[in-house]
């Protein structure tokens, strides 16, 4: 994918990546699977913008989620906000509604 963008994203573009789009992504990489009128979606943006602005070399792509999603079903995402850790395209780790800093902060130090 070209241009993704780093830091914190706060939109959900119109269309998703595909899977070989992920897979070809280099470095590391938060997919966030959502819907902007998830409660518990907003709920998480804050903790998400806070954490992701102190690390700028991530990249940040939110994933607008549903029935008939593919990119969604391939990962498995059951609820949302589903944040899904990349590193060079492969899953590395994975946090279900996170609700605070901390749960993200674990998440990005999962990282080799």
């Amino acid at each position: 994918m070209e241009n993704i963008k780093k830091g914190f994203n706060p939109d959900y573009p119109d269309d998703e990546p595909t899977r070989d789009q992920v897979k070809e992504l280099s470095g590391i990489v938060i997919l966030e699977f959502g819907a902007p009128w998830c409660g518990y979606c907003k709920a998480a943006q804050p903790a998400l913008k806070e954490v992701m602005t102190e690390y700028p070399e991530v990249g940040h792509i939110k994933v607008y989620d549903g029935k008939g999603k593919r990119l969604g079903r391939y990962f498995k995402v059951k609820l949302w906000p589903t944040l899904i850790l990349l590193e060079d395209g492969k899953e590395a780790a994975r946090t279900v509604r996170p609700s605070a800093r901390e749960d993200i902060e674990n998440l990005l130090g999962q990282t080799n």
